[in-house]
């Protein structure tokens, strides 16, 4: 079936070819038409799911870990402040490996209040143990919810995963998609059979008091099962282009990358622009590609070093900033490549709270790059700091000249 809707429409779409059983969840913008869309689905019975309408994210989150606790396959979704609040159970969720998928729409934090996207809500989240997927496309929304309760669900992995989208730019558009014959779903996904659940009849105890003895252990555990999942990815979506037919790469996605000596990397739907960048930079003669990174946890390492080693410049696009540091992205593809190959490593943090980022500025800055103008570190290419940007501190001079401050 073909279908014309938003990204946050075909995210329902793929929680419920996933036979989804119990949705938490509570609304956020840009996040709440996934849980109308649940929920219309359910009202008109084209859905066998118990939604649990909740007073918080944080009781999203509990109720969600309470389900899959059960061996239900669990769904939620949430965005910025929403998956802020539900930060200390996103460690539980992990912790005691329950298998569950929970789309985040990326949306910038406040203050000030902003519903448009950048990637600080999920990139603070980066240490709790759940994988993380980016999107760039709708139909890679749809068909990446249903292969993360696949990678999530694996014997080798048994974590949570967070399929992430951008706001407004993905959660708000229209795209064209192709949504799957429930049959071909059904084969690739088969219905979960839970590792360990909650049973009267077997009653145990789990994630309960845990100590010095045994607590680097049970972390160890979780670190090898985001190192598994690098195999499990790129297997789920081998397995899925082979049954239902579509395919967005495994780890990473590349383009024009084979000829390159210049590459820029990015996530979610930063990649457009970028490829509209390449050309731009390909018609100028510099030979330029595209590395998407998908899985920022696990972190495609391997990958990096492979595509990123032979080039002579490499251009990170971050939609995030981590405060007294860089672009969060930038250190971690430094991080991955250092010692391989001889690539000047350089910076552009743009695209904050929404803000248009144009492919010839990408273009612009990384020509900048290639012939020695830009230095290789963080820069801000479309900051344009004026006096709008101090009236705080304009208003603010009365009273610190009242307080002696001035």
């Amino acid at each position: 079936m073909r279908l014309v809707d938003t990204g946050n429409h075909v995210a329902a779409w793929g929680a419920r070819l996933a036979r989804v059983e119990v949705v938490s969840a509570y609304p956020i913008t840009p996040q709440t038409q996934v849980i109308e869309e649940i929920s219309r689905f359910i009202d008109e019975g084209e859905m066998d799911c118990e939604y649990i309408p909740v007073e918080s994210e944080h009781s999203a989150m509990a109720a969600m870990i309470g389900s899959a606790a059960m061996g239900v396959r669990s769904f939620s979704a949430t965005s910025a402040h929403g998956l802020a609040y539900m930060h200390e159970l996103l460690h539980w969720a992990a912790g005691i490996r329950l298998p569950m998928v929970m789309v985040n729409v990326n949306r910038a934090l406040g203050p000030g209040w902003n519903i448009w996207c950048d990637h600080q809500d999920t990139l603070a989240a980066r240490d709790t143990g759940w994988i993380q997927l980016y999107c760039a496309s709708h139909q890679e929304v749809l068909d990446t919810v249903i292969q993360a309760f696949r990678i999530s669900e694996d014997l080798k992995v048994i974590l949570p995963v967070m399929v992430c989208y951008d706001a407004i730019f993905i959660s708000h558009s229209y795209m064209q998609v192709e949504v799957p014959d429930q049959d071909k779903v059904d084969r690739f996904l088969p219905p979960f059979r839970s590792l360990w659940k909650l049973d009267l009849d077997y009653p145990l105890t789990h994630g309960s008091v845990i100590y010095p003895d045994d607590y680097e252990e049970v972390r160890f555990s979780m670190f090898k099962g985001l190192d598994n999942a690098r195999k499990v990815i790129e297997r789920a979506a081998e397995e899925y282009r082979d049954i239902v037919g579509d395919f967005h790469g495994g780890m990473v996605e590349t383009y024009r990358t084979e000829d390159a000596d210049c590459a820029l990397v990015a996530m979610g739907s930063m990649a457009s622009e970028c490829k509209m960048a390449v050309e731009e930079l390909r018609d100028k003669g510099y030979r330029c590609g595209l590395v998407r990174v998908r899985s920022y946890r696990p972190f495609p390492i391997a990958e990096l070093r492979e595509l990123l080693s032979p080039m002579r410049s490499v251009m990170v696009i971050d939609r995030s900033v981590s405060f007294g540091l860089e672009g969060a992205l930038f250190s971690e593809v430094k991080a991955a490549i250092y010692g391989h190959g001889d690539a000047t490593v350089y910076n552009l943090i743009t695209g904050l709270g929404g803000r248009d980022v144009r492919y010839d500025l990408i273009a612009e800055k990384t020509a900048d790059a290639l012939e020695g103008k830009l230095a290789p570190e963080s820069s801000w290419p479309s900051l344009r700091l004026n006096e709008h940007h101090l009236v705080s501190k304009r208003g603010l001079e009365g009273y610190w000249k009242k307080e002696g401050v001035l």
